[in-house]
């Protein structure tokens, strides 16, 4: 797997288009921080998309009973070979770091 860092510049577009691919398939959300450790937020929930609003700066993953937000973030990393994405994780602006398996 391959894992690269996405340009603020393409989140928006990126997410739109993971989005339509992804949705219905189940997803992990992890946050971890050296303040609160790894805790695990949702675990394998339908996934109903991911978008990423630069008016607000938030990154919103959109998962079935559940909206997780992550506020100015300022970091997007994807793990995936050509065409399937495995995990990405999103650092925000206090250094949490949201991990998204899927």
């Amino acid at each position: 797997m391959a894992i690269s860092k996405l340009e603020k510049s393409a989140w928006h577009p990126y997410f739109d288009n993971v989005s339509k691919i992804l949705d219905g398939k189940r997803a992990e959300v992890e946050v971890a921080s050296l303040k609160i450790g790894a805790q695990i937020e949702a675990e394998w929930l339908p996934l109903l998309g991911i978008v990423y609003d630069p008016k607000d700066d938030i990154v919103e993953i959109v998962l079935e009973g559940l909206d997780h937000l992550i506020y100015k973030p300022r970091e997007v990393y994807v793990d995936q070979e050509v065409v399937e994405l495995s995990s990405m994780e999103v650092i925000d602006a206090d250094g949490v770091r949201q991990i998204i398996k899927l």
